[in-house]
């Protein structure tokens, strides 16, 4: 089974990525076909880069990026659930992304973005370019929440609409599709006699 790491990019106390994130994985669980990983950034707590060697050489001194790089290596497809700071994307995001190179390559990843308004389609535009850099497959299918935090219950709870709902299934539909497809891209080439 194919494994789907969700990744919550904000690590503000009291964020709505959270109940968010919590409630894509439930969808995910529900959709089947997955091995689900859930990698919270405030959880994980990378600090600022601090390898001496560039990512692509995977040369890694530190316990907190081998531990990562395993972890990103393991899955197959990514979902990033992320806000809109100040027209763009969390700085922890960028870390994490920043840590590794090799791990993330011929993978996809799709978004689900929140904000006010905008519903965090300025930071869902900015990171792509990050992404494709990294030689991730952004899908184009997307969830995209505007004012979240007016979805969150009294429980803490994050309520979709129908759209919403929808969304979730068809990037999930989307990335087991792709995630297919990039597979000979990730495997090893077979050495020739």
């Amino acid at each position: 089974m194919p494994r789907l790491m969700i990744v919550i990019a904000s690590t503000r106390p009291g964020r709505v990525g959270l109940p968010v994130a919590e409630w894509f994985r439930d969808h995910a669980a529900d959709h089947g076909g997955w091995e689900l990983d859930v990698a919270d950034l405030a959880e994980i707590a990378l600090p600022l880069m601090d390898e001496p060697n560039h990512p692509r050489l995977q040369r890694y001194e530190h316990a907190h990026t081998i531990a990562w790089a395993e972890r990103v290596a393991a899955a197959d497809a990514f979902v990033i659930v992320m806000p809109e700071y100040n027209h763009s994307f969390t700085a922890p995001l960028k870390n994490a992304l920043d840590y590794l190179h090799v791990e993330w390559q011929h993978k996809p990843v799709a978004l689900v973005s929140y904000g006010g308004i905008s519903a965090g389609l300025r930071a869902a535009t900015a990171i792509k370019h990050v992404l494709v850099a990294l030689r991730l497959t952004p899908i184009p299918d997307a969830v995209t929440i505007p004012f979240a935090a007016r979805l969150i219950d009294e429980d803490g709870r994050f309520q979709p609409n129908e759209l919403m709902e929808q969304s979730a299934t068809a990037i999930l539909d989307e990335l087991a599709r792709v995630q297919d497809a990039l597979r000979p891209l990730r495997e090893p080439a077979a050495e020739v006699a």
